[in-house]
């Protein structure tokens, strides 16, 4: 087996060097500013210890939050933007397909989207009231559109000449979709969904702030409430950890699933 090179390695660490050389320079400027909104990494390190620590062995040491509060909060945001993201794909891929539907529908996607989603918080928290389901509702109703636009688009760039292929080889309809549609507007697709996942986690904690008992958003929100700014920080940093993990993630998946548009894409670029 033939071990990773030396640039590898360096590629590797790279992001690595970094991010540290970044916590070296946070920790050195709140040292000396000694602000008390303002702790340094190592108190928040202490404070994410004391949070998410602590636990039995059986749970790998993992503290009650993280059971209580982190997995149901993940949990209900990828649930959320699952469900957007089939609904979107769906809805997309009928209406790029279909110009006298998209015709009927374009102005009532086009005032629905344009509303900001925290302003129905309130309407789905009425509604719906202090569970699970009014999360989940807000974060499909808020990340379906960059699925739904990004998929139409998609969609509607379909060459004629592959229309023609279609009839010429008398596809089926089902065939149609999976075969050509689908493949097609993939790489449209995968941008809608990493937009709208960004969007997922943002309403989460939104969701989480105003209308829950439990959850990261709940959490983050009773820390700033008891100046808890250790505490407060350490659900911060948590939150764009999980961001940054779930895109490179879904990054990783859309490489693996679209490696036939990057060898196209080499190949073009050789033949330049």
């Amino acid at each position: 087996m033939r071990l990773p090179s030396a640039a590898w390695w360096l590629a590797a660490m790279r992001p690595v060097a970094m991010a540290a050389g970044w916590i070296a320079v946070w920790q050195l400027v709140t040292t000396a500013a000694g602000h008390p909104y303002f702790p340094s990494p190592l108190h928040i390190a202490d404070a994410a210890a004391q949070l998410w620590l602590g636990g039995p062995p059986s749970r790998l040491w993992l503290g009650d939050t993280v059971t209580d509060d982190i997995v149901p909060s993940l949990a209900r945001m990828l649930g959320g933007w699952a469900g957007a993201g089939l609904l979107g794909v769906a809805f997309g891929l009928w209406l790029g397909r279909c110009p006298a539907a998209l015709a009927y529908a374009q102005v009532p996607i086009n005032l629905a989207r344009a509303v900001p989603q925290p302003l129905l918080v309130p309407v789905f928290l009425v509604t719906l009231g202090l569970t699970p389901t009014m999360e989940v509702v807000t974060i499909i109703t808020g990340v379906i559109w960059p699925v739904l636009l990004n998929t139409i688009d998609g969609a509607r760039g379909i060459s004629p000449e592959l229309t023609d292929t279609m009839r010429a080889f008398r596809l089926s309809r089902a065939r149609w979709v999976f075969w050509i549609v689908i493949p097609a507007a993939a790489p449209r697709i995968f941008a809608g969904l990493r937009i709208s996942l960004a969007i997922a986690l943002i309403l989460m904690v939104i969701s989480e702030l105003v209308g829950s008992t439990s959850g990261i958003g709940y959490q983050l929100n009773l820390a700033r409430s008891t100046f808890a700014m250790p505490q407060m920080w350490a659900w911060i940093c948590l939150i764009g950890a999980l961001g940054y993990t779930l895109h490179l993630l879904l990054q990783r998946a859309q490489l693996r699933l679209l490696t036939w548009q990057h060898h196209d894409t080499e190949r073009r670029g050789s033949a330049r």
